[in-house]
């Protein structure tokens, strides 16, 4: 399911602005700087239909060749929680440019067909060169329920 966001609107991802907090990633403005930060991007994209950054920040040894986004599907995500992110705990102790894999933990509502579902996942994301230099991808994910 698509919706317009407005500069002014929350984010999707629970942050407070649109324009100031997955706007400009999934613009191209700017590159996520943590695991975390790309999966809230990921989040909002999926909320907006947006596969192609999806697909963009989807790492090429998994990423899927089939669309991810259902046309026609009634899908409305309805909130992001972000339970743990492994690294940030560990971070003080690594430099940025040591950092290299990282995972997050969240859960994401959403409603299929009507339906409440809940996706708890545990996502592994690496950090290597890209357009514009390092940066972060989803590689998979597990789910610990």
């Amino acid at each position: 399911m698509s919706k317009k966001t407005t500069t002014s609107a929350a984010c999707p991802c629970g942050g407070p602005s649109y324009a100031t907090c997955c706007g400009p990633y999934l613009e191209g403005a700017a590159i996520p700087a943590t695991a975390e930060q790309l999966m809230r991007s990921r989040y909002t994209a999926y909320t907006l239909g947006n596969e192609a950054y999806l697909l963009a920040t989807w790492h090429s040894s998994t990423r899927p060749t089939e669309p991810i986004i259902v046309a026609g599907e009634k899908l409305q995500w309805l909130g992001l929680e972000v339970k743990s992110a492994l690294r940030l705990r560990q971070r003080k102790a690594e430099s940025d440019d040591a950092l290299r894999q990282d995972t997050v933990e969240f859960v994401a509502r959403c409603k299929l067909n009507g339906r409440a579902q809940r996706l708890h996942e545990v996502s592994n994301f690496v950090r290597e060169e890209g357009e514009g230099g390092l940066r972060w991808y989803y590689v998979d994910g597990s789910f610990p329920e």
